[in-house]
């Protein structure tokens, strides 16, 4: 019987100590809740439209969709609690994302290019939640 008390106080003290161990950051993150958004996209006509701080992803996409005001528009990157951007080049377009906008464009705007940057690549597009 005491066996079993000292080990019931021992799993109570480890379970607390991991608790403790918690970074606050990670707690304050935890009740932060997600933020979508999308991007939609039709090559041919370079129609283009974003949405963010949408509570559902399928509500973000629906927004992109509607923005982009392109019947044959479609969504071409989803992101969550964060940013993104789509780059243009002459032979394709290509999303990316990222903590900030400058992150999420620099990406698109490297990858689209090739590696080595021989495209013509430009940003056309972002959006932030936030």
């Amino acid at each position: 019987m005491l066996q079993a008390a000292t080990h019931s106080i021992r799993l109570v003290i480890a379970a607390t100590l991991v608790l403790l161990a918690v970074p606050a950051e990670a707690a304050k993150q935890s009740t932060t809740p997600n933020r979508f958004g999308a991007i939609a996209y039709h090559r041919a006509s370079q129609a283009w439209g974003v949405s963010y701080d949408h509570h559902r992803a399928r509500d973000a996409a629906l927004e992109a969709l509607k923005q982009c005001a392109h019947k044959n528009c479609e969504i071409v990157h989803r992101f969550k609690n964060g940013c993104a951007a789509l780059a243009e080049g002459p032979k394709k377009a290509i999303t990316a994302s990222g903590a900030t906008r400058d992150e999420a464009e620099s990406k698109a705007v490297r990858i689209c290019g090739g590696p080595k940057g021989e495209q013509n690549c430009r940003a056309v597009a972002w959006a932030c939640t936030r």
